[in-house]
């Protein structure tokens, strides 16, 4: 329901965004066509339609629909109360990589996609984009697009990188005042290693959403739009190659999680030197774990 809820509320914003750029008399596309562009049911159309209607911002009568009035800004549903589309798209594509068997080279339906996330074509278009730079997804000459696989060397690099800019968040890290909010996210998220392991036989595949979790608290204190942004990339790649690579799955997230625990530890007893050793550590194992998905080793890690 309350997801239902969440579609609803961007629907109708997205809605209005689409009347504000269209003269006053103009007829709206039929219920159909709406959804296909909302990217939602008919019945979350419906909804938007009767709101707008009650509003007084159109008319509609049988299958005429005409817009009376531009929606103004107060129209809309307060943005604490709508998700971003960028963040419930991100949030939507990961979770779709995760849980789908979708192996390397695989074409997306952005149709189909759109409106399995809720989202325009457009939106879809927008946050594929993003990430064609990075080679994740590729624009096909044909127009379509491909969810690519990731070679040795891609790995390697990745994982190069990934280790300057998260030993840069743990230096920052440890050197923080102890009323800092990070130092509850830190506790937060020990609890919740240690209840997945309890359960790790039946959830092992949640562990991908808490290495997430774990990495993006950690870098979140540099505060750098950078950093976030290679934040975003490295979640998709490391959701990707947790999901292709499926050989001994729960052995190593139970790994992991063991590696996350004492990751943790570390950064909480404030030392340099102890906390420099586990993230190095523990991003090794995860630089072997990316590169066994790419077929470059065939041991067992991470």
């Amino acid at each position: 329901m309350a997801r239902t809820n969440d579609r609803y509320k961007t629907a109708f914003n997205q809605m209005l965004d689409s009347l504000a750029a269209m003269p006053a008399g103009s007829e709206l596309s039929s219920e159909t066509i709406l959804a296909r562009q909302l990217g939602v049911s008919r019945t979350i159309v419906r909804a938007v339609l009767e709101r707008l209607q009650k509003m007084r911002i159109i008319s509609w009568r049988g299958r005429r629909k005409k817009l009376l009035k531009s929606p103004d800004a107060s129209d809309r549903f307060p943005d604490d109360e709508v998700e971003s589309v960028s963040v419930r798209l991100e949030e939507y594509f990961l979770e779709w990589v995760l849980r789908t068997d979708v192996a390397p080279d695989t074409r997306l339906n952005v149709s189909l996609l759109s409106r399995q996330f809720s989202c325009t074509p457009h939106a879809l278009h927008e946050f594929l984009v993003r990430f064609s730079r990075f080679g994740i997804v590729e624009r096909l000459k044909t127009g379509g697009w491909v969810l690519r696989g990731f070679t040795a060397e891609y790995a390697i690099e990745l994982s190069e990188f990934r280790e300057m800019i998260e030993l840069t968040s743990v230096r920052k890290l440890v050197a923080l005042a102890t009323d800092h909010p990070v130092w509850a996210q830190l506790d937060e998220l020990k609890r919740d290693h240690i209840a997945l392991l309890e359960h790790i036989e039946v959830r092992y595949r949640d562990f991908s959403s808490l290495d997430d979790r774990l990495h993006t608290t950690i870098n979140s204190v540099q505060d750098n739009r950078f950093t976030r942004e290679f934040q975003s990339l490295i979640s998709m790649i490391f959701h990707y190659h947790y999901q292709w690579n499926k050989r001994w799955e729960r052995q190593r997230n139970t790994v992991a999680i063991s590696e996350h625990l004492a990751y943790i530890d570390a950064l909480q007893s404030r030392n340099w030197q102890a906390a420099q050793s586990a993230a190095l550590a523990h991003l090794a194992t995860a630089r072997q774990t990316l590169l066994a998905s790419t077929g470059a080793a065939d041991t067992l890690v991470s």
